[in-house]
């Protein structure tokens, strides 16, 4: 049985490149069986989700106001 830290490790990794196969079985079968994990990984797609919403036009307005 996977431990939560390695459970998380591999949700991580999985925003920055596939899991392999045995990666993704044995994080699923954690999943299946961790509520805080499911959590969590929920999270890591909301986090990963949101980073890739943000427009490169929004940081042009955000330096703009730090330097104000």
């Amino acid at each position: 049985m996977m431990m939560c830290k390695e459970a998380t490790r591999l949700m991580s990794l999985k925003q920055d490149r596939p899991l392999r196969f045995q990666e993704r079985l044995s994080l699923r079968l954690h999943l299946s069986m961790c509520g805080a994990c499911r959590e969590c990984n929920r999270q890591f797609a909301l986090l990963h989700k949101a980073g890739q919403h943000k427009s490169p036009a929004s940081d042009d307005t955000d330096e703009a106001r730090s330097d104000s």
